[in-house]
């Protein structure tokens, strides 16, 4: 092979495109902390059960989108691993294993990379990476209008604002789902012959699916199907006017799309999603919702669950925020008299805080542009007469001046620079 290449759906985060990335993790992490949410980390592979029993047997995810490999090269079902497509499962997951139970509420953040054999695009990577926060163990409403906050609160910090809108629905509770769900699979059977040979055969299985289908016409036949709206008891409608009610009094604006579904049955009340038109076909930047339903599927105690994930490349395709790189000192022996005495004096300049880097060759010229290229803050010239003298030239590489510095005061002289 003459060149090498990432593998196709794969980029690398090139320090520039890393300090993008970073600002939107220190961001997001620095936000969720404000709101209690602990950092935490699961693999980034599970055994394949986990996302089976989650994302359903055949969930577009599962069937042709999972990254699936055999431990070992065994052929024993039990032994298959599947990098991690989303990252709930992995947390419900480690609630279960970890036995967090007796310790709810349960207020968890992350970021890491999450894996999808997808058609490449713009804001769509086969490894990608997220941001996410779960809250475990609050059936309230008020743990939906908090994730939601807290999801708000990261964008707004982001510059983001502006360029989101939150969408919102509700999916009622497992009652108003199953009264919904058979309405659909009623109103879709009446026009079999004119849906898609997927949405045919969603129809049974995950009816709801149904409503987020591209094919054109599939989404004619969406218009006149029924809305969830129109199926909700009560308790479902008490809950999501308290959704709305606390979104209201924290100026959280939304708009109501009741359309937005989730296809899975552990899925209830809040469905979210905050959404972008500035990044093409992707356009959602933020989404999530209330599953109810995860934990006790997964085989642990019934469990209340809400939560979001967010995409760091697309926060940071729109953010203009940026990590800003270190302004280093840069130590420039003049001579290779003083090569070791420079070697010295930067590991302690590191040791005392400051970014460092050591002028490795070239003449006095040339490891002075190296300096303005790293944008440096200011040079020490280090020659045999400084050397005689403890002490170093320091130039300041905004102004231009320079003036000797002993060695023995450097520290505070450069913790006085701008």
């Amino acid at each position: 092979m003459s060149s090498l290449q990432p593998v196709r759906g794969t980029h690398d985060l090139l320090p520039e495109a890393m300090r993008r990335h970073r600002a939107v993790v220190e961001t997001a992490r620095l936000i969720a902390q404000r709101y209690g949410f602990q950092e935490m980390a699961t693999p980034i592979f599970e055994f394949t059960e986990v996302f089976k029993r989650t994302l359903g047997d055949a969930s577009d995810i599962v069937t042709k989108e999972m990254y699936t490999f055999v431990a070992g090269g065994r052929a024993d079902e039990k032994d298959s691993l599947t990098l991690r497509p989303e990252n709930t499962a992995g947390v419900a997951r480690a609630f279960i294993s970890g036995g967090l139970a007796q310790q709810v509420p349960v207020k968890a953040f992350y970021a890491g990379p999450m894996f999808r054999h997808e058609r490449p695009q713009k804001g769509r990577q086969r490894q990608f990476h997220q941001i996410g926060v779960e809250l475990i163990g609050v059936p309230q409403p008020q743990a939906d209008i908090e994730v939601i906050a807290c999801g708000a609160h990261i964008l707004e910090e982001l510059g983001l604002s502006d360029a989101v809108v939150l969408e919102l629905n509700t999916l009622g509770d497992p009652a108003s789902r199953s009264a919904y769900r058979a309405a659909l699979v009623d109103y879709f059977s009446g026009h079999i012959d004119s849906l898609s040979e997927d949405s045919r055969n969603r129809l049974e299985r995950n009816p709801l699916r149904i409503l987020d289908s591209k094919d054109e016409g599939d989404q004619r036949l969406v218009v006149e199907a029924p809305l969830f709206g129109d199926y909700l008891n009560p308790e479902s409608v008490d809950f999501f006017a308290a959704v709305r009610e606390g979104l209201d009094s924290l100026g959280i604006a939304y708009r109501l799309n009741p359309r937005l579904v989730r296809g899975l049955d552990y899925y209830s009340h809040t469905a979210f999603e905050f959404t972008t038109d500035r990044l093409g076909a992707q356009s959602a930047v933020m989404a999530g919702g209330r599953y109810d339903g995860l934990i006790k599927t997964m085989g642990g105690p019934p469990t209340p669950g809400v939560g979001w994930a967010a995409g760091i490349e697309r926060l940071a395709m729109l953010s203009e925020r940026e990590e800003p790189a270190p302004r280093p000192i840069v130590v420039v022996p003049v001579s290779e008299a003083v090569a070791t005495t420079a070697l010295k004096l930067t590991q302690q300049l590191r040791h005392d805080g400051f970014s460092v880097e050591l002028g490795y060759s070239g003449n006095l010229k040339r490891r002075l542009q190296r300096a303005n290229k790293l944008n440096a803050r200011a040079a020490l010239l280090l020659g045999e007469d400084e050397l005689a003298s403890q002490s170093t030239t320091l130039r300041d590489l905004d102004s231009g001046e320079q003036e000797l510095v002993s060695l023995s005061s450097l520290t505070e002289r450069l913790s006085r620079l701008a």
